[in-house]
């Protein structure tokens, strides 16, 4: 429910996120936190030691996302999916209205 007594919609809220900008600033947010641990530059160094294994004229973008994805995913530090999950909801639940999410 909202502040308003009217149920809230995902749609409502995702539609708020984008609107007001939220969902920029967290982008901004999460890719300042991952220059700042150190994830883009190891993120960028998996990348080139896929190219120089394979070769350059051997290896697709797509390919070297594929390989490289689930590893970089898995590097992202916790401190920064916590603090980004922290804001997300502090702003689902000042949208919302529901303060235990």
């Amino acid at each position: 429910m909202s502040t308003s007594g009217q149920p809230v919609t995902k749609a409502a809220l995702e539609r708020r996120f984008i609107e007001s900008g939220e969902g920029d600033r967290m982008k901004e947010l999460l890719l300042q936190r991952l220059r700042e641990t150190g994830w883009v530059e190891e993120v960028e160094n998996m990348c080139r030691n896929v190219i120089q294994t394979k070769g350059i004229e051997q290896v697709t973008l797509e390919e070297v996302v594929a390989e490289v994805k689930g590893q970089a995913r898995r590097a992202v530090p916790d401190e920064v999916k916590r603090e980004l999950m922290q804001n997300i909801r502090t702003f689902l639940q000042q949208e919302s209205g529901i303060a235990d999410l």
